[in-house]
């Protein structure tokens, strides 16, 4: 990830992409929620300094409900990737674990940036589709852990045939 992180240390260095138009710093504080899951989201962004946790609402019951967390976030990180080239919904929640500050990048900014300099353009979306992939692998990961407790939870191995 230490290559998307100098690249976008390289955009927001050039003149071409303006602080305050195209990005900006945004500070946070313990417990800030800082992305609601189901707003729209017009940004993406980079974790400077600080922890935040990522949730979501799980519905457990007809009436009851938690949010549990599903990963943590630090510097170096980024979030609001789903957003990138339009804007959408958010998919998650995310809270501020302590103090810090992020890079708040603005998604239409980014995608004409990009579009004008195809080279860091490949290498920004390779590394953002090497993050996506370890994510994708890591959830995959957590399913199955979940699935194998469940079945064990609830004995299923006893309703499966010894074939």
């Amino acid at each position: 990830m230490s290559n998307l992180n100098g690249l976008i240390n390289t955009i927001i260095s050039d003149p071409a992409f303006p602080e305050d138009v195209a990005w900006k710093y945004r500070s946070f504080v313990a417990n800030e929620v800082m992305l609601q899951e189901g707003e729209i989201g017009k940004s993406l962004f980079w974790v400077l300094e600080g922890n935040l946790r990522v949730s979501v609402h799980v519905s457990l019951e007809e009436r009851r409900k938690v949010r549990p967390g599903i990963c943590d976030l630090g510097p170096g990180d980024i979030f609001g990737e789903v957003c990138l080239y339009k804007s959408s919904i958010r998919t998650a929640y995310v809270t501020a674990v302590t103090d810090g500050n992020v890079l708040e990048i603005d998604e239409a900014s980014l995608s004409n940036y990009l579009d004008e300099h195809p080279a860091q353009g490949y290498l920004f979306y390779k590394g953002l589709f090497e993050i996506l992939i370890l994510r994708l692998t890591n959830g995959n990961q957590r399913v199955e852990s979940l699935l194998a407790w469940g079945l064990k939870v609830h004995d299923i191995e006893r309703h499966l045939s010894a074939n």
